[in-house]
């Protein structure tokens, strides 16, 4: 079997072309460019030196993360792209799974480590063990272990973790020159760094074990493929945390918002309304229909029906993402406003008995049990717990 490697989820970029007991060419960088000027041309270059054909390789073996976002997103693109014009599967190979495979029969705790900045790191725990032939032959196979899958950690965790294995540990990886002071100061168990010329992502290693999961049906179309991030991009963190500070704002309900609260409802009730029932709703007269965003995104929203001095809460709900910071509780204080202006006395609603969450929501907004609506709920059976909430009104 005949594969191409590509690894671009370090620093490093390296591409290799492996059979099953050879690496026919190899070729790996680690200079200051970044893998879009570098993998392809790399690629190509390695290509020409063999007189490879790449039509005649089975598939396309990429380090599928962790990593750094955009050397992986570069690495995926490419492998996908071949993988596409060429009509081959892509093997999704582990990053610091392949890093420790290139320390083939290393009995040691076998610890990649790649800087995940803010002193964490990517990392995994591996080992080769031996174990005797039936046969009594001497031919010793070394297998491989993974001791704890791939993981995004602290190094103080990591250090811990590696105390208590009180083993021998190698290391390997960018993470190493970065964190060298911190392992010495905490690890109390023996270890060793690889040396130079195999302390570093080496795409021979991808295609060796690409092979191996291959030959055990751990293989995808190159549509399928996608990198595996662990950790969250730093923009997708800051986006994250300014969501998490905003203050929600609510404001009335339109017609144009019909479609993003019909899929809201789809992600969020097995009894969902149609975009259709909601415009509906948002037409009637007697109904108070609102929407909290938080940080210029749709967070929930608010459909309640009057009646004389009564308003009826019929939905409310919040995307998961955004719940547990004060949309919900947002959307309450402007119901009580409107109702509030509109002469409204009472807000009622009913709630799941096994939803706590919400019950303690509206038991801090106020709302008082009134009763209980026996198997009232569908998907799944469940009892309705009656509250309202009596209005104060200024004369």
């Amino acid at each position: 079997m005949r594969v191409l490697a590509i690894d671009s989820s370090g620093l490093t970029a390296t591409v290799a072309i492996v059979e099953d007991d050879q690496t026919i060419a190899e070729y790996t960088t680690n200079y200051k460019k970044t893998h879009s000027q570098t993998l392809l041309p790399m690629i190509d270059e390695m290509v020409r030196m063999v007189d490879a054909d790449l039509q005649e390789i089975d598939a396309i073996a990429v380090a599928g993360g962790p990593g750094s976002f955009t050397g992986l997103r570069i690495g995926s693109a490419t492998a996908k792209g071949l993988g596409l014009a060429l009509d081959k599967p892509l093997i999704h190979v582990p990053t610091v799974d392949a890093m420790a495979y290139s320390m083939y029969g290393c009995e040691d705790i076998i610890c990649p480590i790649m800087d995940a900045r803010r002193k964490q790191v990517y990392t995994g725990l591996y080992s080769f063990s031996h174990k005797k032939n039936e046969d009594g032959s001497l031919y010793d196979e070394p297998v491989f272990q993974v001791l704890r899958m791939q993981m995004a950690v602290p190094v103080v965790e990591l250090i811990r973790h590696l105390n208590v294995y009180r083993r021998r540990v190698t290391f390997l990886g960018d993470g190493v020159p970065v964190y060298k002071e911190m392992l010495a100061e905490g690890l109390k168990v023996p270890y060793s760094f690889a040396p130079s010329f195999m302390n570093r992502q080496r795409a021979a290693a991808v295609g060796a074990l690409g092979i191996r999961y291959y030959e055990v049906g751990r293989y995808e179309t190159a549509a399928e493929f996608r990198p595996e991030y662990l950790r969250k991009s730093q923009a997708e963190r800051e986006r994250a945390e300014r969501e998490k500070n905003a203050v929600p704002q609510v404001r009335r309900m339109t017609m144009e918002d019909g479609a993003a609260v019909a899929e809201m409802e789809h992600q969020l009730f097995p009894d969902a309304w149609s975009e259709k029932s909601i415009l509906e709703t948002l037409e009637q007269t007697n109904t108070i229909c609102l929407i909290a965003e938080k940080a210029g995104r749709t967070a929930g929203y608010l459909l309640a029906y009057t009646a004389a001095d009564e308003a009826e809460i019929a939905r409310i709900a919040v995307v998961k993402e955004l719940q547990r910071q004060g949309a919900a509780r947002a959307l309450l204080g402007e119901l009580e406003s409107v109702c509030g202006s509109e002469g409204i006395k009472k807000i009622l609603l009913d709630v799941r008995s096994g939803n706590c969450a919400a019950r303690a929501l509206y038991e801090s907004a106020g709302f008082k049990e009134d009763g209980i609506r026996q198997r009232f709920y569908e998907n799944p059976v469940e009892d309705a717990i009656l509250m309202s909430r009596e209005l104060e009104i200024n004369a």
